[in-house]
């Protein structure tokens, strides 16, 4: 797992462990990221399933919660069947261009 940090977001990037050790150290090490956008990085891993997504659901709710933006990058995973309360795209530059938009509604009280 890799942790890189651009201005206001954590960008986490797993290679090789599985979703499920992931969302644990991710849930462990919360508190590091807490007041940071966060994408989730799973370009790296050959399969994604829809379980592997809901595993973060609970932790993007509480992020959301929050007033910060989450957002998984996998083009592996079938987004027509992820869930409506969790962000999945197929590219990083389409998470950043998400968290852009959700800081702009934010910022004008959406």
């Amino acid at each position: 797992m890799i942790f890189d940090k651009d201005g206001n977001t954590s960008i986490i990037t797993q290679e090789k462990a599985s979703i499920i050790e992931l969302v644990k150290k991710i849930g462990v090490l919360y508190e590091r990221f807490k007041n940071d956008n966060i994408i989730v990085n799973l370009t790296t891993l050959n399969k994604v399933s829809l379980q592997d997504i809901v595993e973060f659901l609970q932790l993007s709710n509480k992020h959301r919660r929050a007033k910060h933006s989450f957002v998984i990058v996998t083009s592996k995973a079938n987004l027509n069947e992820t869930p409506d309360e969790i962000i999945v795209v197929p590219t990083m530059q389409e998470a950043r261009d998400i968290i852009e938009m959700e800081e702009i509604e934010r910022d004008l009280g959406f």
